[in-house]
């Protein structure tokens, strides 16, 4: 074993062992179901600002889409990113105040399905019971993305086999997220947060220097792609080839496809979920503020250290390792201790959704499925300890799901994104901002944008090319107002609470 990879280790054991820390410190802070679900709603902005941002990026941000822009030079991914930037910023401008204060007057609310449950006078509980459903079907599927983001990770820079880093990654996200729940998820997602936006940004500026500065890297990579679609390369895989001509021919559905990833951001769980557990309306403007500046600048230089990868590597990383762009540059250019904390970034994008995912998933099935449902009279422990196994159960189906080493982050984390995106989104619009929404309402568009998603998704050609984020929401919203407009079954006492929420101060 050579000095390099000792540093290496060390680094990473350091990282893993503080991660764990953390969880084992704030277990005895969970006395209630509130506290670890919601932290108690005693969050600061800054803590609730990083966190909410690194469990909302994840593995893609620093695997998946480097990758995208690495195979296929700058326009999808910088389409995505907008998309998502603009996206960030709307969630936390329309819906972050709203939504904190909304689920406080109907019933304190600690999950989404608890809220809308509350919210639409759902006595039967079906929407939360068709959410948790849902809500299972897609985490499970996108915490599927951070094992293999992990996975690949450790057999890049370590030469683990593929399975043994899942193995890995699986042992500690599950550590630290059974023992410490919701503070623990937003401590260590602030730590991971700031790791990851301050090795983007030394990464991507080391680049620009090396490669003569941007006018010249720019120039360098746009030859590339000439020369890759040329075929001049022969040892770029027809698939990378393809992928440079198609990001040439670039046209409107595609930039569509990829702005529209935005639209997820107001019905991602464990994203908006932070927008409740903050301390006070107030202070979600700092917090915005805080978010913003995090997100413009993470995913921009995460698409530029992709798209400079092509140049700044020695060696032509063919489609299946695309997406170790970011931890092959940062190998090359930092002293292995150095280079072995800045990879614990990747680690904690993956990490820091996972864990979020996982806790948001086990609420709701163990509040708003086995208590709201099976048992109300559970005690909170009892709802604990679900929720613990729930965890458990989730975890071993996402790693199932993992175990094909020829997983796309990317293309798990699309799917579900756009699974959440379009049945809970427009449902939380609506929730709070018509009090005319009616619970058959909800029901229906809940149904109707997940089935949309499903179809569309297994569909290809003309239309079916449109990411299928943007016909879930649409259809979502509308089936949600047309069926609420012919129902009208809103009862007075939901229309005194609605009014009551919209009194409420700051």
């Amino acid at each position: 074993m050579t000095s390099s990879t000792i540093a290496l280790i060390i680094a990473f054991v350091l990282y893993l062992g503080f991660m764990v820390f953390i969880g084992l410190r704030n277990m005895k802070k969970n006395t209630s179901a509130g506290d670890f679900f919601l932290g108690g709603r005693e969050l600061g902005p800054w803590m609730t600002a990083l966190s909410a941002e690194a469990s909302d990026m994840s593995g893609w941000l620093l695997m998946g889409l480097p990758g995208l822009a690495y195979l296929g030079g700058m326009k999808e991914a910088f389409w995505t990113a907008v998309g998502l930037a603009v996206g960030t910023y709307l969630s936390w401008l329309i819906v972050a105040k709203p939504l904190r204060k909304c689920t406080v007057a109907f019933g304190n609310s600690i999950t989404i399905p608890e809220f809308l449950t509350n919210r639409f006078n759902d006595k039967k509980h079906l929407i939360s019971s068709i959410m948790v459903i849902f809500n299972l079907l897609f985490f499970t599927i996108y915490v599927a993305s951070g094992f293999v983001a992990c996975a690949k990770l450790l057999n890049s820079v370590f030469g683990l086999p593929y399975h043994v880093g899942l193995v890995v990654g699986l042992i500690v996200i599950l550590s630290y997220t059974i023992t410490g729940g919701y503070r623990a998820v937003c401590s260590t997602d602030f730590v991971q947060g700031t790791l990851m936006f301050i090795s983007l940004m030394i990464t991507g500026v080391v680049m620009l220097v090396v490669l003569g500065g941007p006018s010249a890297a720019l120039d360098k990579v746009h030859e590339f792609s000439q020369r890759a679609m040329s075929g001049e390369f022969n040892n770029i895989s027809e698939k990378m080839q393809d992928a440079f001509t198609r990001n040439q021919n670039f046209g409107v559905v595609a930039i569509i496809s990829s702005v529209v990833w935005g639209l997820g951001y107001f019905g991602m769980p464990h994203f908006i979920v932070r927008f409740m557990g903050i301390r006070s309306a107030s202070e979600i403007k700092l917090s915005r503020r805080i978010a913003i500046v995090w997100v413009i600048v993470a995913l921009g230089v995460a698409v530029i250290v992709g798209s400079l990868g092509t140049v700044y590597l020695p060696k032509i990383l063919n489609t299946s390792a695309a997406e170790t762009v970011f931890s092959e540059s940062i190998k090359l250019m930092f002293p292995a201790f150095v280079a072995g904390i800045f990879l614990c970034a990747i680690l904690a994008a993956a990490m820091s959704t996972a864990d979020s995912q996982l806790l948001v998933a086990s609420s709701s099935f163990s509040q708003d499925l086995y208590k709201g449902l099976f048992k109300p009279n559970a005690s909170d422990k009892e709802v604990l300890n679900v929720s613990r196994i729930t965890v458990f159960v989730i975890s071993a189906i996402a790693f199932v799901i993992a175990l094909d080493q020829n997983s796309s982050i990317f293309s798990l984390v699309s799917y579900a994104w756009a699974g959440f995106g379009s049945t809970i989104g427009p449902l939380i619009l609506l929730a709070l901002f018509w009090k005319g929404t009616t619970r058959n309402g909800a029901l229906v568009g809940l149904i109707v944008g997940a089935v949309t998603v499903i179809l569309w998704h297994s569909l290809h050609g003309g239309i079916f090319d449109v990411y299928e984020i943007l016909p879930g929401f649409m259809f979502c919203m509308i089936a949600t107002i047309l069926v609420s407009l012919i129902d009208r079954k809103v009862d007075p006492e939901t229309l005194q609470k609605f009014d009551e929420y919209k009194a409420m101060n700051d």
